[in-house]
């Protein structure tokens, strides 16, 4: 039996309601346009930089292999959430069904866990870059990415899994009206009477294990990359180093906000109106997506040059 808007009653539900900003409903009305904006705007820049480095010959190399994972990683979350958020607030559209619900779920934390992945492999090949140069072109090979894609897909599609379905297989019954713009695993499942403890600490644990080892192994690729840097005494070359690295840090930067919002969702709840860490999930899936492929094709020349082309090419 599908749930009704009122949500009273007591048969399982079937669908939910997305409740996005309960406390604040003026938000959605001025938040839509700069979401509109940034949604366009990571179509636009992440698709161009994936045409670009597909049709340059030149960005044919396992950095920009690297780079087009991230690009898909951030338009696939982008979509994922931010086009169901725009039809809630233009549309009123908030009913979502239960499987849409948690494949949304799904998607959100097993290509996040894939990001994170990808950032600490493109921290190592940045590594090698730098501690290795000569070693550079005989380790970072067109396999060593294959294989890359094949560990990112091993680690992260099955072990994400349980975290859906035990939010899945709990009893839903009478409330169905998510506290939420996203189906996050923690709003869907206070919704349940079950015990929800055990997909609670599957995500809590499984995700700071997975994200806690990724950022440890980068933390650990900058140290060595820093010290082989301060050794460098070559005019203009610690600059060089630093500036290449620089791209990787920002993008990092945007990534971790994640983390940040998590551990601010957890502290802060009582302190700080629920609204404001719905906001903050929200612009996470859309303002890393937007911005990262810019960083990129501004700090890098190669790329910046191989979009100049393509554009004069009138692709």
């Amino acid at each position: 039996m599908t749930a009704h808007q009122n949500g009273n009653i007591s048969a399982e539900v079937s669908d939910f309601l997305l409740n996005c900003f309960a406390r604040s409903p003026g938000w959605q009305l001025w938040l839509s346009l700069p979401l509109s904006l940034f949604l366009l705007l990571a179509m636009g820049a992440n698709t161009t930089l994936l045409i670009t480095i597909w049709l340059e010959a030149s960005l044919h190399e396992p950095m920009y292999y690297l780079l087009s994972i991230i690009t898909l990683l951030d338009l696939v979350l982008c979509l994922t959430v931010i086009p169901k958020v725009l039809a809630i607030f233009w549309f009123d559209l908030r009913s979502i069904s239960f499987f849409a619900c948690f494949l949304q779920m799904y998607i959100m934390n097993c290509f996040y866990a894939m990001e994170s992945c990808t950032f600490m492999i493109m921290a190592y090949d940045l590594y090698v870059a730098i501690c290795h140069p000569l070693r550079y072109t005989s380790i970072i090979t067109e396999q060593f990415v294959i294989k890359a894609v094949i560990f990112i897909l091993a680690r992260n599609v099955l072990p994400i899994l349980p975290i859906p379905i035990l939010s899945a297989q709990l009893h839903y019954c009478g409330r169905n009206a998510i506290e939420n713009c996203i189906c996050t695993n923690m709003s869907v499942s206070r919704l349940s009477s079950d015990d929800v403890t055990i997909n609670r600490l599957y995500q809590f644990i499984g995700g700071w294990i997975m994200l806690g080892s990724d950022l440890i192994l980068i933390f650990l690729s900058y140290t060595f990359i820093l010290r082989a840097v301060l050794k460098l005494k070559a005019e203009g070359a610690v600059a060089k180093a630093l500036s290449t690295c620089g791209s990787h840090f920002i993008l990092l930067l945007f990534f971790s906000t994640i983390l940040l919002v998590f551990v601010f969702t957890l502290v802060a709840k009582k302190k700080v109106s629920s609204d404001v860490t719905v906001l903050l999930n929200v612009l996470h899936h859309v303002i890393p997506a937007a911005l990262n492929p810019i960083i990129y094709g501004v700090r890098t020349q190669e790329i910046k040059q191989g979009i100049q082309r393509l554009f004069m090419k009138g692709w």
